[in-house]
């Protein structure tokens, strides 16, 4: 599969490294095409690694990955252009974080919209699922550093688009048992309203290999 991934940091690198690893082409994109960080991955990734533009990467992919942090989320989309997104499986995996005002941050969007929705709006022939953004880059490619069953969760308004999702996130190792469909994008608003939660968590534990398990009653 080609997958273009948004976004040079952490999480995108990650995510770009394991898809690689599992076979995929994987092309990163960023503002530059001579973008540090990007070629770098790309020398490091192996031979199926490439690098260029948000464009070049949003142009390549079959599949996007948008691992841009989600305050700048829509002009990175918007770079990489409408024409290149259409029809495409658009995983968003963002949170609206905002460190303006230092640590911890705040949320720079909550309540009554999402990154997801705003997203799924502005490019509203893309096909927009919300996933893995509630837990850290290591714990996305390795789910068994958090032992037994643990959840991720999906939004999105195409029901096609999160079975692509869903089968991407077991090539990870996620076991479909742990996935658990929201609903349309709208439930997006609250995976990213978990985060200044998990983000205490990880203050108060020590470790970012953590995540949550939903445990249904009778």
């Amino acid at each position: 599969m080609k997958i273009g991934v948004l976004g040079t940091g952490i999480v995108g690198r990650t995510l770009g490294s394991r898809l690689a690893a599992l076979g995929n082409e994987v092309t990163m994109g960023s503002r530059t095409a001579d973008n540090e960080a990007a070629a770098e991955w790309a020398r490091t990734a192996g031979a199926s690694a490439g690098h260029g533009t948000f464009a070049d990467a949003a142009a390549f992919g079959q599949v996007l990955i948008n691992c841009t942090s989600g305050m700048v989320s829509l002009t990175a989309l918007r770079a990489a252009g409408a024409d290149n997104l259409r029809g495409k499986l658009l995983i968003d995996v963002s949170n609206p974080l905002d460190f303006s005002r230092g640590m911890p941050p705040t949320l720079g969007v909550s309540n009554t919209d999402s990154v997801g929705e705003q997203i799924q709006r502005a490019f509203p022939e893309a096909r927009v699922v919300k996933t893995l953004n509630t837990i850290n880059c290591e714990v996305m490619i390795a789910p068994g550093s958090v032992p037994a069953l643990h959840n991720l969760f999906l939004s999105g308004n195409d029901a096609g688009a999160k079975d692509e999702t869903r089968r991407l996130l077991q090539s990870l190792g996620w076991p479909p048992a742990s996935i658990v469909d929201l609903g349309d994008i709208g439930t997006a608003r609250g995976p990213e309203m978990y985060l200044p939660l998990w983000l205490r968590l990880r203050m108060a534990l020590g470790t970012g290999h953590i995540n949550v398990a939903v445990m249904v009653g009778e």
